[in-house]
Order: C-alpha cells, then structure tokens, then sequence
C-alpha cells in the first residue's frame, strides 16, 4: 500500500498535468495557433461543473460554467500554460492519447469527477465516442497504474473504462482520494460482503 499512497492524488499534490484527466473522458483542448489553448469539459450535472472547476482553480487555472442547449460547461478561457496539452492530445482535429502517457491518481481524480458512475458492481469511467483509438490504451494505463480494468462497450453501459472487483475498487477509492461532498453517492466504494446468518452453516 506504500506505493499506492505515493501515486494517489493526496500523496502527490494538484499539478497542472492533472488536467490531463478530464481528456481521459469527455473533456477537449482547443488550440489557438501556438499561442494559447483552451479546456472544456461537458457535464451532465451541476455538482461535477462545480466540483471540477474547484479542482481546476487547485492547478492554478480558473474555469466557467456555462449553461447551453445541450446542458453544463466548463470551460478555462485560453492560456500559455495549456499549450503542452493540446500539442500532446491533439492529432489535428482528433483527440490522441500521448506517447508514453502515464495516468496518475491526481488525473485519475478529475476522469472520475468529469464522468465517473458506479453501474451494479462495477465502477465507469466514460471515455470519449469521439476518441475511439483512445480507449482501449486508457484501459492500458489503469493497470500500468496498478489499477486492472477493461474497456466496456455500449451494451455494458459504456463506452467506458470498467473496474470491478472489491480489491480494485479499493485501490481506485485509495487512488483518487475523499470525494467531494455532493459526489458521495457516485464515488467508488466497497460495498461491505454480507454477514453469514447464524444456523447457515448448520442448514448447508
């Protein structure tokens, strides 16, 4: 457990790769030129807007929320320091996933928070239907991570990154740190294994 500690989003701190988080699900990165770039997430509910555009204000970058015909944003306005970004997660008009890309729990916290539901069992982190080349080599950097999980398809309640299992989601909750009050419900969490009856052993 040491070294889970030490790639948890506590242990490590908020940097500005984190960002790279929102990437890993729904979020894109905007290039203007090589100038400046821009993030924006869309979200289905206000808590996640809320709650990513504190994470964001952590890393030092500020963030809106809009309200559109489609439902939230959360956008950043364009900055210097996102650049890095968009150079390493665009291929012109398609988003990509960086050579070398190595998630981390502090990424891993803001994927959960962008897109993150528990489904039965299981825990989804969605992805991008617009990424496709991109999902099968996110399931690839959780278990680099040390968190086992498999790309689930739309008949599974995806498209998404699916962990299952009492031990990683334990690792996956270790990883990504206390949820924010308003994700309590949604946040992954060990469900406890139900006591045995007194007498089940004697009936079986």
């Amino acid at each position: 457990m040491d070294q889970l500690s030490f790639f948890s989003a506590e242990a490590s701190g908020p940097v500005l790769a984190d960002l790279a988080g929102v990437l890993c699900g729904p979020g894109q990165v905007t290039a203007f030129g090589r100038t400046a770039a821009r993030l924006s997430v869309p979200v289905g509910e206000l808590w996640r807007a809320r709650a990513l555009a504190a994470e964001f204000a952590r890393r030092g970058v500020h963030a809106d929320v809009f309200r559109g015909e489609t439902g939230l944003l959360v956008r950043t306005a364009f900055r210097v320091d996102l650049i890095p970004l968009a150079h390493s997660w665009q291929a012109g008009e398609v988003k990509e996933l960086p050579t070398g890309f190595r998630l981390t729990g502090g990424a891993l916290r803001l994927w959960a928070l962008a897109s993150g539901q528990p489904n039965g069992n299981h825990y989804l982190l969605a992805v991008d239907e617009r990424a496709p080349d991109t999902h099968t080599l996110l399931a690839d950097a959780c278990r680099q991570l040390g968190l086992p999980a498999q790309f689930a398809g739309p008949r599974a309640g995806g498209p998404a990154i699916r962990v299952t299992g009492r031990r990683r989601l334990a690792t996956l909750e270790e990883l990504i740190g206390p949820p924010p009050p308003a994700a309590v419900a949604v946040w992954p969490q060990v469900r406890p294994v139900a006591a045995a009856r007194v007498g089940d052993d004697a009936a079986a």
